[in-house]
């Protein structure tokens, strides 16, 4: 994906979804990513040690547990349009979808659960860690990317905690549930094909770029018109500012839901916020970071115009992230024990 402005020219290429976000002034290289043994690294509110050997292993098991939304070709054609793809445009809803997917993780699982399946297949290949010093670096600094070999056996990990198999059955249920929910099918609630047909009431049509407000408000009125999760609304903040009031009552509405159910609710508040004009203004970097830390973090969705990225870590001042630039085959999720890799 090559995009230019007047600031520079990015161009990233992607042979994982394991990445470290640094851009240089003029261009980047592919490369392998390193980290840092000496520093902590923060994936959506957890923090990991690769000073311990443990963690190194709970972190990757950790990213490949998450859900990672790309760019697909040959799936049914869009509403009204011959679209089977949305490749060179979709990159901002495919972020939202995988901020929404965690959130669905976080709500209907838990920030602990991981795919039993991440322990045996090993989406990310890992280099020897070496040290690093964090003065080489800067906040948005060259792509830097992981090769992937799917389906390959990783170093043995740990067997997973004994669980019941009812439950162990019950939690793979509840993914593949999130799955299909957000798959590019006409019938999704949360899929391309819903996504786009909710943004014609801002003016958007299929084959446009989508912007981190319009996708926000997007969210929320998938959240609203969904059955399948009736107790998790989105509030999307207006100029940056959120009312304490309004958040209250979508997590305590009192016509809405019994006694019973009232305290399940959950609310992904949203910030649409530019971080500065034309640059990324460093004043932000630390605010960045703490944000990253809070358990409650969802990540971040956006980048670089026409360039959406969904940002879930960071260490020392480089950002960890999911590229939707990736196109890949169209899932057929109806089908029974679809993949999952």
């Amino acid at each position: 994906c090559n995009t230019r402005d007047r600031a520079f020219t990015y161009h990233a290429v992607t042979v994982s979804h394991f990445t470290r976000l640094s851009f240089l002034t003029g261009w980047t290289v592919k490369m392998r990513t390193t980290f840092s043994r000496s520093s902590p690294l923060y994936l959506l509110g957890k923090h990991y040690n690769f000073r311990l050997e443990d963690d190194i292993e709970k972190f990757q098991r950790d990213f490949v547990s998450r859900i990672w939304m790309t760019y697909r070709r040959d799936f049914p054609a869009l509403e009204g349009t011959q679209l089977t793809t949305d490749c060179g445009w979709g990159c901002m809803i495919r972020s939202a979808q995988m901020l929404l997917a965690q959130a669905l993780l976080v709500h209907l699982l838990n920030r602990d659960w991981f795919w039993p399946e991440a322990l045996i297949t090993h989406l990310v290949e890992m280099d020897p860690i070496r040290s690093s010093s964090p003065s080489n670096a800067s906040l948005f600094p060259s792509a830097q990317s992981a090769s992937c070999q799917p389906g390959r056996i990783c170093s043995p990990w740990e067997s997973p905690p004994h669980r019941c198999l009812s439950q162990i059955s019950h939690q793979e249920q509840i993914h593949r549930d999130i799955l299909q929910w957000l798959s590019d099918r006409p019938d999704a609630p949360f899929g391309l094909h819903h996504m786009v047909k909710l943004g014609e009431s801002f003016g958007k049509k299929a084959g446009d770029w989508y912007g981190p407000s319009i996708v926000a408000h997007i969210l929320r009125k998938a959240l609203e018109n969904a059955c399948q999760v009736p107790e998790l609304s989105v509030y999307v903040s207006q100029d940056c500012t959120v009312y304490k009031a309004d958040v209250e009552q979508l997590m305590d509405p009192q016509d809405s839901l019994s006694e019973k159910n009232r305290g399940a609710r959950a609310v992904i508040i949203l910030v649409p916020v530019r971080l500065g004009g034309e640059h990324f203004n460093p004043v932000y970097k630390q605010c960045i970071k703490e944000f990253l830390q809070m358990p409650s973090c969802l990540g971040i969705i956006g980048g670089k115009p026409k360039h959406s990225l969904y940002f879930i870590g960071y260490q020392d001042n480089h950002l960890l992230y999911l590229d939707p630039h990736y196109c890949q085959s169209h899932l057929d999720t109806s089908k029974r024990d679809f993949p999952l890799e």
